[in-house]
This record gives structure tokens, sequence and C-alpha cells, in this order.
């Protein structure tokens, strides 16, 4: 009985890249969302591209929901030393179930990284390799459900009046949860000062 009354939830990056980098021209805007901060700067966050494909489980459980998910999160600031702006840039889900079939909940994310740096006309493409980014991870007691959890799977610090990230076929599972999972998208930005925008993209059903 500990299979199922147990809900597990891992991400892991497969065929991902995650980089900052200056904002280039998109196929379409998902969603955006703006602040003035305390500092009289205006902060945009805007969802673009986001696309969780859902797809069979390997594992052939049908408490099981398995997806790849793509989508790139940009920012812009206007105002004030909007050049001296430091912050960083998140992306992540608001996970929904209806049942959770259990008293426990964990979530788990790890992946490698690149990183896209010094891009100028003449050098357009520099690629560094630093430490992996730390993994994030989450528990909460939602007994049978139903129950809702925010995790920002993707971090990246950024500085400048505009920068983006992007993750290609980040891979998703949820074991354990009866019923449909609804995955809601969101992007953040998040300035040093403390000042932060988010802004949700309409929820994707995992059934």
């Amino acid at each position: 009985m500990k299979a199922i009354s147990r809900v597990l939830i891992a991400l892991i990056a497969s065929a991902s890249a995650l980089f900052a980098s200056a904002g280039t021209s998109h196929a379409e805007l998902d969603n955006e969302l703006s602040l003035v901060d305390g500092q009289g700067r205006t902060l945009t966050v805007q969802h673009w591209d986001t696309f969780l494909n859902g797809v069979f489980p390997l594992d052939r459980n049908r408490l099981t929901r398995e997806w790849f998910h793509s989508g790139r999160a940009k920012y812009t600031v206007a105002g004030p030393d909007a050049d001296e702006f430091t912050g960083t840039l998140e992306m992540g889900y608001q996970i929904g179930f209806p049942w959770s079939l259990g008293v426990g909940i964990s979530f788990s994310y790890t992946t490698p990284n690149l990183l896209l740096d010094d891009i100028t006309p003449a050098q357009p493409l520099q690629i560094i390799t630093p430490n992996l980014f730390p993994g994030v991870s989450f528990s909460a007691d939602l007994g049978n459900g139903p129950g809702i959890q925010e995790v920002a799977t993707f971090s990246v610090d950024v500085e400048g009046a505009e920068g983006g990230v992007a993750v290609s076929n980040a891979h998703g599972t949820v074991t354990g949860a009866a019923g449909g999972v609804l995955l809601r998208p969101f992007a953040r930005l998040i300035a040093s000062t403390g000042d932060a925008v988010t802004t949700y993209g309409e929820p994707w059903n995992m059934n």
C-alpha cells in the first residue's frame, strides 16, 4: 500500500538548456505583467512559447503523469538606472492535485546548465559551464488532498535592463496522485531590492 499512498514528483531536465542573455525575438507571447518598484523603475516579466507536452507514462501506472516542458521567460526594466538592475529571474509551476492518496507529497528537481555569456555581434556565442545549479525540493502534508504547491524549477541571477531564460524539453513526472494534475506555469522577476513581479499562464491539464 505504500506504493500507492506515496506521492512523488520528480522534474529532471532532459536535453535542456538554461541561459541568461539579451532579449531576442520570439514566436508567441503567452502572458506578461508589469510593476513599478520602489525606485520608480518599471519591471516587466513575460512568458514566451510555453508548451507542456503530456505523454503516456513509461511506468504504465494509471496514477502517473509525465510531461516535457519547453518555454522562455524574458524581463525588461525601464526607468532610472535601469542598466544597473540586478535580481533573479525564475520559472516554475503551481501544481494542483484533486486527491493525493496519502499523507505526503514531495518534489525534487535537478538540472545541468549552459550559460551564454559576453554575446556581441563579433562574438555571437561563448559557452561557459559553471557549477550545477543546486537542486530544488519541498515536502508537504496534504492528507488525501486536494492541494496546491508552488515551486521554482529554474532560477538564474540577472543584471542589466533586459534578459531572458529558456528551457527545452525539461522532463517532469507526478506519481501517486489520483485524478487529473494541473500545472500552472509562471515567470517571476525578483529585484535585489526585494520588489517582485510574477506572471501566471493558463493551467495545463496533465490527464
